[in-house]
């Protein structure tokens, strides 16, 4: 089988989950597996919820939807914070979303009431890596009107780091989150059940520290899906990094200049690339583009360097001079990739279970929601 596909080894994401589940629990952590970066694919989310996970988070309602549809059968988490126009569908589809938003909080449970539920509630702290999260000076305060409301039951308290700034785990930042908690539970004289310290970029911490503190919950995708944390990218030990190949079809083989001739301007993505002079070399072109995979993201299991990619071709230096017209070429994939190659319509999905393809019905992968 040739062409433009994603591999994914069910098995791999299954012993993943199951590892971790196991290693956190040693030290009193539970876990809410993150399905965004594969866009809450249900075979994937029934394999993590094969290795014992039972919580499943995502950020979009898509995904969520799409699992509900599917009949995954787990607890679902809005990762994002709700947007006010979606409120209903919020209530509909997750069991528990993390908030921001007094207002969201209001209408989350107006809709709750209304439709004789209730919706459980996380709040998210700001913890110093400035994306989502109340100021911390202001969470009594609104802890308080929270749990006052019917229709929405507070479930407990999470922070994230790493995500968009870069901020690290540490021993004084999760001390500092960890205090909070504390000192928020004896001003007002209530046990939160659910302390949410952060996602895959807490794993060294959690795994090297002497001092957990309040954490016993953590929001994981990367390592999951990856075997990988990630603040550094390093591969964690015991897990497979290899439950996704990307694959891509070779469609020229050529021996050509490895420095373009010409005046120069900005390429198709308005990037201006450097290249080294190597003299000629012999380039493959694959049927691989930015529309199917992210470039700094996508590494060649073969004996070849990647020159650049386009839209929709990928240019190798085909060092070890071996590949033909038609040969398909692996490639290891990161977090940037993975995510472009679960949403592009342009990559096929090819199950592995067992070593062998197994079909999977399909499921409304992009109903409006």
């Amino acid at each position: 089988m040739t062409g433009t596909r994603i591999e994914i080894n069910l098995d791999r994401i299954e012993h993943n989950a199951r590892t971790l589940r196991e290693r956190y629990a040693e030290r009193g952590i539970d876990i809410t597996a993150v399905t965004k970066g594969v866009c809450g694919d249900p075979a994937i989310a029934r394999a993590i919820v094969r290795g014992g996970i039972r919580s499943l988070g995502d950020s979009r309602l898509e995904n969520l939807r799409r699992m509900r549809l599917a009949g995954v059968d787990a607890e679902l988490m809005l990762l994002r914070p709700p947007r006010p126009s979606r409120v209903a569908q919020v209530v509909a589809l997750a069991d528990v979303s993390l908030n921001t938003e007094l207002e969201v909080v209001r209408l989350l449970a107006a809709h709750a009431r209304a439709a004789g539920r209730v919706h459980g509630v996380i709040l998210m702290v700001e913890g110093g890596d400035l994306r989502e999260g109340i100021m911390p000076r202001d969470l009594p305060e609104f802890v308080e009107q929270v749990v006052a409301l019917k229709g929405v039951r507070l479930r407990g308290i999470g922070t994230n780091l790493v995500c968009l700034n870069g901020v690290i785990p540490t021993d004084e930042v999760m001390g500092a989150f960890s205090r909070l908690v504390d000192n928020l539970e004896r001003d007002l004289d209530m046990a939160l059940p659910l302390v949410s310290g952060g996602n895959s970029g807490n794993h060294q911490w959690v795994m090297s520290t002497e001092r957990i503190g309040r954490v016993n919950h953590l929001r994981i995708g990367e390592a999951i899906l990856l075997g990988q944390e990630s603040t550094r990218r390093q591969r964690i030990e015991g897990l497979a990094s290899d439950a996704f190949t990307v694959i891509g079809e070779v469609i020229e083989v050529k021996d050509k200049p490895s420095r373009p001739r010409g005046e120069r301007a900005l390429n198709a993505l308005g990037r201006r690339p450097e290249r080294e002079d190597l003299g000629t070399i012999r380039r493959a072109i694959v049927a691989l583009g930015e529309q199917d995979v992210a470039l700094n993201a996508l590494r060649p299991r073969v004996n070849a360097r990647i020159v650049g990619m386009c839209s929709d071709q990928l240019v190798l230096h085909d060092r070890g001079g071996t590949l033909k017209v038609g040969d398909p070429v692996p490639f290891d994939v990161a977090y940037g990739s993975l995510m472009r190659a679960m949403t592009s319509p342009y990559m096929e999905k090819r199950y592995l279970r067992h070593g062998e393809a197994v079909a999977i019905a399909p499921v409304m992968a992009a109903a409006r929601v």
